[in-house]
């Protein structure tokens, strides 16, 4: 289907060779992991000011090109990721990121804050922006659908642009509980 990439701040070749950090979401077509597909990939790849964002959508979901895109990379964050991401990767793809990667679970670093709910709601919280407001997992479910069953290019963007933001204020929920909220 589509694999959108964008870099920033450096060549792709330099930034393969030096990354260290990936921020990592997942959208899907629903909760179950037996019955549910994994219908996005969103990665942040980051090594000091210089970054990669990868998605890989629909059927260019595989095994083999999440590892080639995680090439290279010591530490994962997600949030939530233990409980819904990391799992459903392992059961979708057959591959068990936290047994090949240090994970970082932000979701409990928020706990340990005292900043409850999920991530949209730490995000209001601390005062990270998104644009996309209106857009939930239940919205990207729909959008997913509407671009599959209608062929609506745009409802693909918005999905795009909604794991776009989650992924991308991953790194940004990071810093902030780095910088102590």
């Amino acid at each position: 289907m589509v694999m959108m990439e964008l870099v920033y701040n450096a060549s792709e070749e330099s930034l393969l060779r030096t990354c260290l950090e990936a921020y990592l979401d997942i959208e899907t077509t629903g909760l179950s992991f037996h019955n549910c597909q994994i219908t996005v990939v969103g990665v942040h790849l980051c090594r000091g000011n210089n970054s990669r964002f990868v998605q890989l959508v629909g059927d260019d979901i595989s095994a083999d090109s999440l590892l080639e895109v995680l090439e290279g990379v010591e530490v994962i964050y997600t949030y939530n990721g233990s409980r819904f991401d990391l799992p459903f990767i392992r059961r979708r793809l057959g591959v068990d990121l936290a047994e090949i990667f240090e994970h970082c679970d932000l979701m409990y670093d928020c706990w340990r804050n005292d900043l409850r709910g999920g991530f949209k709601a730490v995000e209001r919280q601390l005062g990270i922006p998104r644009r996309l407001t209106e857009v939930n997992g239940y919205e990207a479910i729909r959008l997913w659908w509407r671009y599959v069953n209608d062929y609506d290019r745009r409802a693909l963007a918005v999905l795009l642009e909604y794991n776009r933001e989650d992924v991308i204020n991953l790194k940004a929920l990071r810093e902030k509980l780095e910088a102590g909220g």
